[in-house]
């Protein structure tokens, strides 16, 4: 913990130095000689001093904090990436500036906050941003990456699941086990991952003329409860149920286990994530597992380097994931 009061000017005296090698000792990539840089750790230790990093933020135009933006807390899929985002930068010595957005797209406040804290980079993870929002990151040299998600214009780098590929795979599953009539159920009209995931798997029943309706929700347990009440009380179960993301479909599975619908006799039931509670024996869902793993290490792969050396490189990277078939299927 920092000793309250301790400042560089401290460390200096006690070091034996002027106080503006103390900064170039903790100003990465300042010249300093071995000798005098552990002489001023050292100190440093001894006083219990640590650097303020907004204010060297403020000094140097770079901090050493990651803006990241998120909307869905409420889905257990984001805070899992969270965990992992703040597990790897931490150990390259960043620290994550957690943004929630209430809005489907990024506001200008929380641009503006991320611009006040002169983060060295932001990743937006289930929100969307306009382009106007996009050029005051690149105005000012800011890496940014879209987790999770595409956009429209590919004006940044966005790193996601093979969408299109998984949900084709979950349809043919689908098939093969014998279902015979599906329904989908969207996370929202609006997200690149529910739009690529319906198109994936409604080519596929059309191809092999399997008729299927689709529903929209909000990728919360809420909805993907009282979606699938509404259509038992419409007398509708079809022979599967695909829902584009796990939370929703334990909504699902609650409100077919509350009717006596038997899972997976008389309807089946697949997700998309694969967060802990899939695995949980009283839901036992079959999903298609995101590499989160991968695409967190890809992301702050990404994100180093262009820290390192700003190019504004845009692209889509599109990982592979996997079914893991579990009792619902």
């Amino acid at each position: 913990m920092r000793s309250k009061g301790i400042n560089a000017k401290d460390v200096a005296k006690l070091a034996g130095v002027s106080q503006s090698t103390v900064s170039r000792v903790f100003f990465e990539g300042a010249s300093v000689s071995e000798k005098t840089r552990k002489k001023v750790l050292a100190a440093a230790e001894e006083l219990g001093y640590v650097p303020n990093e907004f204010a060297r933020g403020l000094i140097t135009n770079k901090s050493k904090l990651i803006g990241l933006v998120m909307k869905g807390v409420h889905n257990p899929f984001y805070p899992q990436v969270l965990k992992e985002f703040t597990t790897h930068f931490k150990k390259l010595g960043y620290s994550i500036l957690f943004v929630h957005t209430n809005n489907d797209e990024i506001q200008k406040e929380d641009v503006k906050m991320l611009l006040h804290y002169n983060v060295a980079g932001v990743i937006i993870t289930d929100a969307t941003l306009s382009l106007r929002v996009t050029e005051d990151f690149k105005k000012n040299k800011i890496p940014l990456v879209l987790f999770n998600r595409k956009a429209d214009q590919q004006d940044f780098f966005s790193l996601c699941t093979n969408n299109l590929k998984a949900s084709r795979q979950i349809a043919e599953y689908l098939i093969q086990k014998g279902c015979r009539d599906m329904a989908y159920i969207s996370g929202g009209r609006n997200t690149s991952t529910s739009i690529e995931r319906e198109k994936g798997f409604t080519e596929i029943l059309e191809k092999h003329k399997i008729p299927f309706q689709r529903f929209d929700s909000d990728y919360s347990y809420e909805g993907g409860y009282e979606t699938a009440k509404e259509m038992i009380q419409n007398g509708h179960v079809p022979s599967a149920f695909f829902v584009a993301n796990d939370i929703m479909a334990l909504g699902v599975l609650d409100v077919l286990r509350e009717n006596g619908i038997a899972v997976p006799s008389q309807t089946k039931v697949v997700g998309f994530d694969n967060i802990n509670m899939a695995a949980w024996p009283i839901y036992n869902l079959t999903t298609w597992e995101q590499p989160v793993s991968q695409m967190v290490k890809e992301t702050v792969s990404y994100m180093i380097s262009e820290i390192k050396e700003y190019t504004g490189h845009n692209g889509i990277v599109e990982l592979e994931g996997r079914l893991i078939e579990r009792q619902t299927t």
